[in-house]
């Protein structure tokens, strides 16, 4: 029986030594382990051995079975982690994946664009919430409860005081209220409207303009008008001002460009007319520095507002303002 015990153990480290995977090991320890191993099978039998032999037999037994299980359970070890470190491996010889680059929306970068053009020319980038009160949108800007202004605007109401912003303009008064003149800034962002066809859609994106300061007249703006136009368009982009209304401006002008497409011959985009509607603008009405508590004998100023979407249609000759927001990569990927 010694013998037979010895041998077991002799042909269990044999085999073990030869086991090259995880599941070869499994085997031989079942083999001989398990509940029909060789070693359990030894000690069911240590009872057909004289009464004297049995204690050591079976203390002989134990200590064999003990050493295979250490040694089963480092040899598993040993190599689940060779396996895990050759699949963990990089193999330098393969050729390298270069990562797809993204690029920046074309709102974005008219945006950008937008903003960059204005800071060379001095003016401060600001920004403000996108949920407004009722008085910031409307009433700061000498659009007071009931004036039949509102009606130009199709406003989303959260509550009868909060609104989602109609233009990026509350952003003037809020400003002006911590700042004494001089005043120079562009406000971009979202706004929201109830309107949504081929040229309008529910949110959209403004960039509005404020300077104030001593003596600052309608030349002022036009001359800081057209240098925008000629550094977002091209020198020979010509551009005229007609006279128009808003609320928070006295004069008021709407500015057009000649049409980027047909160069003023008339097409379908300009409608034959030879002229695009690009941006409104004005002097600040005096009502609005009123409202902030600027001295309106000292100050004067000008504002104006403008579409990114429409600018950047022009710019890249998009004729539906959807595909903005369709996330369809063979638009995207063109700009």
């Amino acid at each position: 029986m010694e013998n037979t015990l010895e041998r077991i153990y002799a042909d269990a480290m044999e085999a073990l030594a030869s086991a090259t995977d995880v599941d070869a090991v499994s085997d031989l320890s079942t083999q001989y382990l398990g509940r029909k191993g060789h070693i359990t099978h030894y000690l069911r039998n240590i009872s057909s051995l004289p009464v004297a032999e049995r204690p050591q037999a079976g203390k002989r037994a134990n200590e064999i079975k003990r050493s295979l299980e250490g040694e089963f359970k480092n040899t598993l070890t040993r190599l689940a982690n060779v396996s895990k470190t050759a699949t963990d491996r990089i193999d330098v010889s393969l050729p390298g994946r270069v990562p797809e680059k993204g690029s920046l929306h074309p709102i974005t970068q008219i945006t950008n664009h937008i903003c960059n053009i204005f800071s060379q020319m001095g003016f401060d980038v600001v920004e403000g919430p996108e949920v407004e009160t009722d008085y910031y949108n409307f009433e700061a800007l000498n659009i007071p409860k009931n004036h039949p202004a509102r009606d130009m605007q199709d406003t989303f109401y959260v509550s009868d005081n909060v609104v989602l912003r109609t233009h990026t303009s509350p952003t003037q008064p809020r400003v002006m209220e911590k700042q004494p003149p001089p005043v120079r800034i562009i406000a971009p962002g979202k706004v929201y409207r109830c309107d949504s066809d081929l040229t309008h859609t529910p949110m959209f994106h403004q960039v509005e303009g404020l300077l104030v300061d001593r003596h600052v007249s309608f030349a002022d703006l036009k001359g800081t008008l057209t240098a925008f136009i000629h550094q977002m368009f091209d020198d020979q982009t010509t551009l005229r001002f007609r006279p128009s209304f808003f609320p928070f401006t006295e004069p008021s002008a709407e500015v057009d460009i000649r049409c980027v497409i047909c160069r003023g011959k008339g097409c379908r985009v300009c409608s034959q007319t030879g002229w695009l509607e690009i941006l409104g603008s004005g002097m600040v009405h005096p009502a609005v520095f009123e409202n902030i508590g600027y001295d309106t004998n000292r100050y004067t100023g000008f504002a104006f507002g403008m579409g990114v979407e429409r600018i950047a249609m022009l710019k890249y000759g998009i004729d539906d303002i959807r595909r903005y927001f369709d996330n369809d990569y063979r638009f995207l990927s063109q700009f």
